[in-house]
């Protein structure tokens, strides 16, 4: 059985290059941060990351909306 998965010390193990994230994963951690309300999906074609969508919502309330 291969391992699929890296915890803190494997990287640590490997060293800085095997310790720096994928491009992916720091463009989705930017959309969540950046993001109020709505959703962030991941495309994944044969095991690999190759898209991110984001859909964003803009809320109101009603009770300091003025009526028009």
């Amino acid at each position: 059985m291969t391992k699929t998965h890296l915890n803190s010390t494997d990287s640590f193990a490997l060293g800085t290059a095997a310790a720096r994230e994928p491009d992916w994963l720091v463009t989705l951690r930017e959309q969540v941060g950046s993001l109020r309300f709505g959703v962030v999906q991941i495309v994944v074609h044969e095991g690999r990351v190759v898209q991110i969508e984001r859909t964003e919502k803009v809320r109101f309330d009603p009770k300091t909306a003025s009526a028009a």
